[in-house]
């Protein structure tokens, strides 16, 4: 049973990636974990590589120290690894994380004004997302904007609090959820909320969703999220164009 747990993590990881591919939240960079379904201590994650080539094969478990637990011992590991075993340490709720570059969110991580805000019904999860975190006010004004180590991490774990998603400026945004199904479609409507939003200023200023639409409203969503999944699972099961 701990095996099969294990595979089947896996194997989600790799679906996971795949789907994050192809609905543009990820490109060459960005990546997908789950927490060990059978240890809280440990994740899954794939060795450094692009999300459309990640296979279950491909996919290592790292302690909350960032060591390789099983897998290949001499796997090149992502850079940003600590984003996931931090937000794990912080957040026990917390099961799946995507950290994506999407730019359709970047420029709320740039304008101090933009809020990221929900608009519409499917992104009632955006209510309470802080403001962007800056790497700069932790490790001064001449890095990379990366989380290379636990440190950063650990500030960025803080900044995100008990909300489901953090925005980095200049960089990306991080999505969690209590499943790897939750934690993808968090990531997608994520940016098409943003799309949503940017579009609508064409208009005028938007009228977002009030803190209890948001939360009716995610009560709604979350329970449709297995619809969403199922769609993005056939649709990367009938792209020959990739393989697992």
């Amino acid at each position: 049973m701990t095996v099969h747990a294990a595979v089947e993590a896996m194997k989600l990881i790799a679906e996971g990636s795949r789907i994050l591919y192809e609905q543009e939240v990820l490109d060459a960079f960005g990546h997908l974990s789950c927490r060990n379904p059978v240890r809280s201590d440990s994740f899954f994650i794939s060795r450094n590589l692009a999300p459309a080539m990640v296979t279950a094969e491909d996919v290592i478990e790292l302690d909350l120290d960032c060591a390789i637990v099983s897998g290949a011992p001499d796997s090149r590991l992502f850079l940003e690894r600590f984003i996931h075993a931090e937000i794990y340490l912080r957040r026990p709720d917390v099961q799946a994380i995507v950290h994506s570059h999407a730019t359709a969110v970047l420029p709320f991580t740039l304008v101090k004004t933009a809020r990221l805000r929900p608009v519409c019904h499917v992104c009632g999860f955006l209510e309470g997302v802080p403001p962007p975190f800056d790497v700069a006010d932790h490790a001064g004004p001449s890095t990379d904007l990366l989380i290379r180590n636990a440190a950063l991490g650990r500030q960025l774990a803080d900044h995100l609090g008990n909300a489901n998603v953090v925005l980095m400026r200049a960089h990306g945004y991080t999505a969690v959820g209590c499943s790897v199904q939750q934690a993808v479609y968090r990531a997608v409507y994520t940016i098409k909320n943003c799309q949503i939003d940017l579009s609508s200023r064409l208009l005028g200023e938007p009228t977002f969703l009030t803190a209890g639409e948001a939360a009716a409203c995610e009560v709604t969503t979350g329970e449709q999220v297995r619809r969403a999944w199922e769609l993005w699972v056939q649709q990367a099961s009938s792209d020959s164009s990739l393989t697992y």
